[in-house]
């Protein structure tokens, strides 16, 4: 367990060091959710324009009864929402593969991505999104699942 003491100094020296910051040109880091079981993904967003950006997603989800690895690429507009945040929207789509008791396959799936992030002096970025994925397989998932995640990434 983390001690309290050592949490609160570094947090102290995180929000000590905040100031406004443009899109990096690479940010890479995780992204960890939940939408039909926990799951993470390594996340990488590539700069394009002052407002706009890809981003690139591999995770794995796993619950009970399913375990899913899936690719997800999004296209994004970012826009200032203050002095060290900004809010961003997105769309596109991904693939995947799946196992479960009895049936394994693969799977496409259409997404929205809506967020807001958080600008660190240092070369971090914190954010917080929910992603609407439409599933388009039978067997895995065929109707509208919300993924809700926190992300963290460094930016270079």
């Amino acid at each position: 367990m983390i001690n309290k003491k050592l949490l609160t100094v570094v947090l102290f020296l995180i929000v000590g060091t905040i100031s406004a910051q443009e899109i990096s040109k690479n940010a890479l880091g995780l992204r960890v959710g939940d939408n039909d079981g926990f799951g993470g993904e390594i996340s990488y967003q590539r700069y394009l324009t002052d407002n706009n950006r890809l981003e690139f997603d591999l995770g794995f989800r796993n619950s009970n009864n399913l375990d899913a690895f899936k690719l997800v690429g999004l296209y994004q507009w970012v826009n200032p929402l203050g002095d060290n945040f900004n809010w961003f929207v997105g769309a596109g789509a991904g693939v995947g593969s799946y196992s479960s008791p009895g049936n394994d396959g693969s799977f496409f799936l259409a997404a929205a991505d809506l967020g807001i992030e958080y600008n660190f002096d240092i070369p971090l970025i914190m954010s917080l999104d929910v992603r609407p994925e439409l599933g388009f397989n039978d067997s895995y998932s065929d109707d509208l699942d919300f993924d809700i995640a926190l992300g963290i990434r460094y930016q270079f």
